[in-house]
C-alpha cells in the first residue's frame, strides 16, 4: 500500500482498485443485466447510485439489489429536471463524494438506469472526472436501452436499410411535435420520443391529428411489474409515468 501511494504520488502510477465504473442496468427487469454489469458490481467496493431525494428509493439500485446486498452502499440525489436543486452544485458534490472513495483505494461503481449513453445523468459525473480528476481510471459498461428493450417486446424494428432513427426527448409544445412528425413523414424517419410523461395529453391530441395514434406504439415503464406496452389508441388514461415512450414507424 505504501509503495502504491510512492509511485502514484511521484510517477502517475494509476492502480486498477482507484477507479471508477459507470454501469448501465438496463430498464428495470434484473434478467437483462449483462454479464459485464453483474461482474463490475460484483468486485466492486463501492455502489453509488441515485435518487431524486432522501425518502425515494433507487429505480436502479432495486434491479441489482441482489448484488449489492453487502456491499457499502451510497445514495447520491441527482438533480433531475428538478427546479429547486443547482444542478452544478449536485454534480461537484457527487463527484467530491466518489472521488474520496477512490483515492482512498476503493473501487467504486455507479449506477445507471437503462443504458449509459442515453439522457444518462451519469455523464455529469464522468465529466467532472475527466476534467478534474484525470488520474483515476475510468471505464463504462452499456445497458439494455428501454427503447431497445420495448421494441424487441413488440417486434418492432427500431431502424431498417435506408431508414433513418430519430431519437428526442417529447417536446413540450404541439407546434413542436407536429413540426417533428411531419419532417419525418415520407422521409425514412422512425422517431423514438422519450420521456414523455406529463406531455402525453399534448402527444395524443398530436397523434389523432396527425392520424398516427392506431399505429404509435407506447412504452410505460419498461421491464417493471407494471409494464404497459401498446397501441397509443389503446391507452385510456390522461397521464403517464415518467417512463415512457413512444415509438412512431409511419407507413407510407
Amino acid at each position: 500500500m505504501i509503495i502504491k501511494k510512492f509511485l502514484r504520488a511521484f510517477t502517475g502510477y494509476k492502480s486498477k482498485s482507484t477507479s471508477l465504473t459507470i454501469v448501465g442496468v438496463g430498464p428495470g427487469d434484473p434478467s437483462l443485466l449483462t454479464i459485464a454489469a453483474v461482474d463490475a458490481i460484483k468486485k466492486a467496493n463501492i455502489i453509488v447510485f441515485p435518487i431524486s431525494d432522501d425518502n425515494k428509493k433507487s429505480f436502479a439500485a432495486e434491479i441489482v439489489k441482489k448484488y449489492i446486498k453487502f456491499k457499502k452502499n451510497i445514495p447520491i440525489i441527482f438533480p433531475m429536471a428538478r427546479k429547486d436543486f443547482d444542478p452544478d452544485e449536485i454534480w461537484s458534490k457527487a463527484v467530491e463524494k466518489i472521488v474520496k472513495f477512490i483515492q482512498n483505494g476503493e473501487s467504486v461503481v455507479l449506477l445507471c438506469l437503462g443504458d449509459t449513453s442515453l439522457f444518462a445523468s451519469s455523464s455529469n459525473i464522468l465529466r467532472l472526472i475527466k476534467k478534474n480528476h484525470s488520474e483515476i481510471i475510468t471505464k463504462t459498461i452499456p445497458g439494455i436501452s428501454s427503447i431497445s428493450a420495448a421494441a424487441a417486446l413488440n417486434d418492432f424494428d427500431l431502424v431498417k436499410k435506408g431508414e433513418t432513427l430519430i431519437i428526442k426527448e417529447c417536446p413540450s409544445s404541439n407546434s413542436e411535435l407536429k413540426c417533428l412528425i411531419q419532417e419525418s413523414r415520407g422521409n425514412k424517419t422512425v422517431l423514438a420520443i422519450m420521456k414523455v410523461g406529463k406531455r402525453w395529453k399534448l402527444a395524443r391530441e398530436t397523434l389523432k391529428k396527425e392520424s398516427i395514434i392506431d399505429t404509435s406504439l407506447i412504452a410505460l415503464n419498461v421491464g417493471m411489474p407494471d409494464q404497459i406496452i401498446q397501441y397509443a389508441s389503446q391507452y385510456k388514461d390522461d397521464t403517464m409515468p415518467y417512463f415512457s415512450l413512444i415509438l412512431i414507424r409511419f407507413v407510407l
